[in-house]
Formats: C-alpha cells, sequence, structure tokens
C-alpha cells in the first residue's frame, strides 16, 4: 500500500466511565443530562460550600457567569478548564470541572435511565394534548365556515 492511499486520519477520543475532557462541546453534552446533583465547591483543597442544585442550564459563552445559587445551577463551560469524569471507591460517579485552583464537584442524584421513562410518558402526554387542542381547533375552524360574517 503506497502512502497516497494510506488514510492519516487520527480517531476521535473515546472516554467510557473516567477520564479527562477538555473539549467544550464534550463537556457541555456530559452535563446537560444530569438533572438533580449534589455539588461541591472546593478552592485550592478546601471545601467551600456544597449543597443539592438542579441543572437548569448549560451552556458555552465567554461573557456569562456560571451561577449557582438557590439550587439553581447555571453552568458555563468556559468558566472551566477542564471536566474530569470518574468513579468514587463506592462506584458513585463525579463530574469534576476544574478551573486552576477550583473544583466544582457534581455527583448526580438522578438517573438519566429513569428519568428517560418520565420523558417519554410526559411527550406522549404532551403529544395528547396537542393532538385534542389541533383538532378542537380544526372543529372549530369548521363551525366557523357556517357562520355569515
Amino acid at each position: 500500500m503506497s502512502s497516497k492511499n494510506f488514510n492519516h486520519r487520527v480517531s476521535a477520543p473515546c472516554i467510557i466511565d473516567s477520564g479527562i475532557i477538555v473539549n467544550k462541546r464534550d463537556m457541555q453534552r456530559l452535563l446537560i443530562d444530569l438533572g438533580k446533583v449534589h455539588y461541591i465547591h472546593t478552592q485550592d483543597g478546601q471545601v467551600q460550600s456544597q449543597g443539592e442544585g438542579y441543572i437548569l442550564e448549560v451552556f458555552a459563552d465567554h461573557q456569562r457567569s456560571t451561577l449557582v445559587a438557590n439550587h439553581s445551577m447555571y453552568l458555563n463551560v468556559h468558566s472551566f478548564d477542564y471536566l474530569e469524569l470518574g468513579k468514587s471507591p463506592c462506584q458513585e460517579t463525579y463530574f469534576d470541572l476544574v478551573n486552576e485552583g477550583r473544583q466544582l464537584r457534581l455527583i448526580p442524584l438522578s438517573n438519566p435511565m429513569e428519568e428517560e421513562n418520565t420523558r417519554n410518558i410526559n411527550a406522549a402526554a404532551f403529544d395528547a394534548v396537542m393532538d385534542q387542542v389541533l383538532s378542537s381547533n380544526w372543529d372549530v375552524l369548521v363551525d366557523d365556515d357556517d357562520c355569515p360574517f
């Protein structure tokens, strides 16, 4: 095989259950499904705060801040250098968002597999309601055709 026919592509990274993610889009994709989490904020190895929160938004914007307040979390992946994915000794998954001496550890409290079932049920219920609304709207339009005005 000649070098002209050889494909020099490099495979994309593959991270399974542990590793370091530096790509902001990959960080976003991992964080967006977490839902309810326990968080631990450390600065230079010292715990600054901890609690529970719900991730309401994950975004990538150089102009906006990461905000954690009132059990609500708005995470900007540009606030962090990398995300470290791992498991604790008791096999609990964690997501460490790291920037210099600061670390925000997120420990999921919800299970995306269970939430997917709820999402599917909610989506089916929403579809059923929309079908009713749309069909009733068509009924109104048909009834309006009989109106002389």
